[in-house]
């Protein structure tokens, strides 16, 4: 089965379309179409329209995570589509903190929209089918709220704060013609840690891509360079990110994967 994945959000701007600090994905796969994570605002609208699409013909929605650079986009979604459903994790609540010298900022989904629109929302658990081929996979990793106390993004639950552990992340993973293709929109827990997730819910199947933001625009070149070699030495023949990568990582990455690595920009258009 093939997939093709067209990039609605993303921080490079592209073909005279607008960029924003956020990422938003149309995947089209057999004959449906869904949406990966709305961006940081309703510019996803726009930018689906001028590409050709209409946002009332999408099939189902998908949140990465959280956060609100992904998911703000949601409650226009609803407005404007009346089929879709969208799936989130269950432990994905209006809860995401991020600590900036002595604040707590939010930095989660749109208050009340889990309140406000129960019967669109779908909350998931385990590794789930979304349809055929269509999969979303949750972290199985122990330890991942060591990354979120590093990353300086919290929780709060019981009136308490607690360092993220990323329960609200998924994968959404296409079994292609290719092999499998994994979209992790910023790959919070972990890039090496995803895809053996992953390998461990397909244990044989290949995994041929992976696409979406890292989350390197903070790590030192060491880790850089040791994300480029996990691609390597997990063999991924097709990389293509941006969002949280950013232009040093991309840049770094790009001189150790070469041609299998691709930008994230708005507008492209990725077969697979």
């Amino acid at each position: 089965m093939g997939a093709k994945i067209t990039v609605i959000v993303d921080n490079i701007s592209n073909m005279g379309l607008e960029g924003e600090w956020g990422l938003s994905l149309l995947i089209e796969f057999s004959d449906k179409k869904i949406l990966l994570d709305t961006g940081a605002s309703n510019l996803y609208l726009s930018n689906l329209k001028s590409l050709g699409f209409d946002v009332a013909d999408i099939d189902y929605g998908v949140l990465s995570h959280a956060h609100y650079d992904h998911g703000n986009g949601m409650p226009s979604f609803f407005k404007n589509n009346s089929k879709a459903k969208f799936y989130l994790r269950e432990e994905t609540l209006e809860n995401c903190y991020h600590k900036r010298k002595f604040f707590r900022v939010y930095i989660g989904i749109p208050k009340h929209v889990l309140r406000d629109y129960p019967d669109r929302i779908e909350k998931v658990s385990g590794d789930y089918k979304l349809m055929e081929g269509v999969y979303l996979v949750p972290h199985k990793s122990e330890g991942l709220s060591l990354i979120g106390k590093r990353e300086k993004m919290f929780i709060k639950a019981n009136h308490k704060w607690f360092p993220d552990d990323f329960a609200h992340e998924q994968s959404l993973v296409l079994d292609t013609k290719k092999g499998l293709v994994i979209l992790n929109s910023c790959s919070h827990g972990g890039v090496e840690n995803i895809i053996n997730e992953v390998q461990s819910t397909f244990p044989e199947k290949r995994i041929y891509g992976y696409i979406g933001g890292l989350h390197l625009f903070n790590k030192s070149e060491e880790e850089i360079l040791s994300v480029a070699n996990t691609f390597k030495e997990k063999n991924i023949e097709y990389i293509c990110t941006g969002h949280c990568t950013k232009n040093r990582a991309y840049g770094i990455l790009k001189s150790e994967l070469g041609d299998k690595l691709e930008q994230l920009k708005v507008g492209l258009e990725i077969n697979i």
